[in-house]
């Protein structure tokens, strides 16, 4: 499986890039960074980079999305999708295999 970009977070990817005037072949990337109390938390930036040794690489709508092969554990089958409505504005990870409730159990701050 992979990671999932839907129809409306890759137009709004695209207009990103072009308001940007990011060079051909740029590329969404997609990190994860440690857990702890909230979780896995999730990067999105531009990259020009891809080593496809390293790197795992979707296409979707016309928007290619890289992460490194390490995370692929982490975001099997995690929907990168973009709201624009009444509570906000922004981009949303869904991820399956992220625990609810957060990372840990252990600081009785639930």
């Amino acid at each position: 499986m992979a990671v999932i970009l839907t129809e409306s977070a890759a137009t709004e990817v695209r207009r990103i890039m072009d308001e940007q005037k990011l060079e051909d072949g740029s590329v969404l990337r997609m990190g994860v960074a440690g857990g702890g109390c909230s979780g896995i938390q999730y990067t999105l930036g531009f990259d020009q980079t891809y080593d496809g040794k390293v790197d795992a690489d979707y296409e979707y709508h016309g928007v290619k999305v890289v992460t490194m092969k390490k995370f692929a554990l982490h975001l099997d089958g995690t929907t990168i999708d973009f709201q624009d409505g009444p509570t906000g504005r922004g981009f949303a990870i869904d991820n399956p295999n992220q625990p609810s409730g957060g990372g840990c159990s252990g600081c009785g701050g639930h």
